[in-house]
């Protein structure tokens, strides 16, 4: 990321000085202009950041209550028979299992912040049953497939700042979000599984200290787990799960519009009745939440000042212009906007970079947060992963040197994401 942040403003300079030379006099002086455009930026930064405080608490707040009253433990429960299955080398009863679990719960409900803890927990447990320390293993790169890839059902962070921003329908990429993560997840699986046999693990060790573990070796429901931990409910309930999960697409896709506008104020009356009900202290479990949100929005504000200054410079120079006007002759033929393109590459690289980009996107007047464009590029940062990051985090808790196929299953995760993305939106929006 260093290296990208100074080329950006590299460019911009130079972009500028050349314009410079050949200025005549006429207008701003080029130099002039980009010394402007770096302090309204950073100011502009400033000002979003702070608008992003109230939306982040008041998110994080009701997600927190969620999170008392059971909420996550019960998409935890859903998901554990479907997880056995997936894993079939990690013991139902380990303690990577129910980090796994609750890991991919946190990513479900947008919860980014939360998931990680639970991500290294369990990358540490299943490197417990790691045959060869230093290479990744079939579970261990199929858990990272997931987390690049994971299903979504409320983006919040981007809800987040769409609210902040001023969308007048912030909820509007739920729809589009669940669509492209339902597709780039079951095809991030089938790569992941389909490349074991291209990306060996050297591997009859691998496959004798971990078999597939036959029918009758499978704990039953109600096997003694480690305490704690809530036995998962009969596999036909998460059936059943999964099959309204995917009942709700065409619901989305028909009625979306309609219903966005019910969904924020739905979800925050629903959660804190649900958490009301369950005797949770819905007031102080709010307040928690909320001082992770204002700690949360302060911690990313020196990048956002960072990336927006970088962007506010390379656009004003003129250096953007340049660049898109070939690049979006070529992408404009795939239906993918280069700004898209660039949501995705810097997505890919780094979570504080894309959410600068994507602010800096949103709050442009000529794209706006309810557009096609301001609705692509939030359903591309919500539909995708920090790839390069969650690699780096998970696999170094762990030592892991040689990592396989993660990565390209990872990327291709990506690219799902992005695709499925322009194919949703631009059916709903265009």
């Amino acid at each position: 990321m260093n290296a990208v942040f100074f080329a950006i403003i590299a460019a911009a300079f130079a972009v500028a000085g050349w314009r410079q030379l050949a200025w005549s006099g006429l207008g701003a002086a080029p130099m002039e202009s980009l010394g402007s455009a770096a302090l309204t930026s950073a100011e502009a930064a400033v000002t979003l950041g702070l608008g992003l405080i109230g939306t982040m608490a008041l998110f994080l707040g009701i997600m927190k209550v969620a999170e008392a009253g059971g909420v996550m433990a019960a998409l935890a429960r859903l998901l554990r028979p479907l997880l056995r299955r997936l894993f079939p080398e990690v013991p139902a009863d380990h303690p990577a299992m129910g980090a796994m679990v609750m890991n991919i719960a946190a990513n479900m409900l947008g919860l980014s912040n939360a998931a990680t803890p639970f991500g290294v927990r369990a990358m540490q447990e299943l490197d417990k049953l790691n045959p060869r320390p230093g290479t990744a293993t079939n579970a261990m790169f199929l858990f990272l497939a997931l987390n690049t890839a994971n299903v979504t059902i409320l983006p919040t962070h981007v809800m987040a700042l769409r609210t902040a921003i001023g969308s007048h329908d912030p909820a509007a990429i739920i729809p589009t979000t669940l669509f492209a993560t339902l597709w780039s997840t079951g095809l991030a699986i089938a790569f992941a599984k389909w490349g074991n046999r291209w990306f060996p693990a050297d591997s009859a060790t691998e496959m004798a200290a971990l078999r597939p573990r036959q029918a009758d070796d499978v704990p039953a429901d109600d096997a003694i787990l480690p305490e704690g931990v809530q036995p998962p409910y009969p596999a036909w309930i998460s059936a059943l799960a999964i099959a309204v999960t995917l009942a709700i697409i065409p619901v989305t896709l028909v009625w979306g519009r309609v219903l966005s506008p019910w969904i924020i104020p739905t979800m925050i009356v629903g959660l804190l009745g649900f958490g009301l009900a369950r005797r949770v202290p819905v007031y102080e479990a709010f307040v928690e939440g909320a001082k992770d949100g204002l700690a949360i929005s302060l911690r990313i504000l020196p990048y956002l000042v960072a990336i927006l200054v970088a962007v506010g410079m390379f656009r004003d120079s003129g250096a953007m212009e340049m660049l898109l006007a070939p690049i979006g002759r070529v992408t404009g033929i795939l239906g993918i906007p280069v700004e898209a393109l660039t949501m995705a590459v810097l997505r890919s690289l780094s979570g504080s970079a894309s959410f600068g980009y994507l602010a800096s996107l949103l709050k442009d007047p000529a794209i706006g947060p309810d557009g096609y464009l301001g609705v692509l590029v939030s359903t591309i940062y919500g539909s995708s992963e920090t790839t390069f990051y969650v690699l780096a985090v998970y696999f170094g808790a762990v030592n892991i040197r040689r990592i396989r196929h993660a990565l390209l299953a990872g990327l291709l995760a990506d690219l799902c994401g992005v695709v499925f993305s322009v194919m949703i939106c631009a059916w709903l929006f265009r």
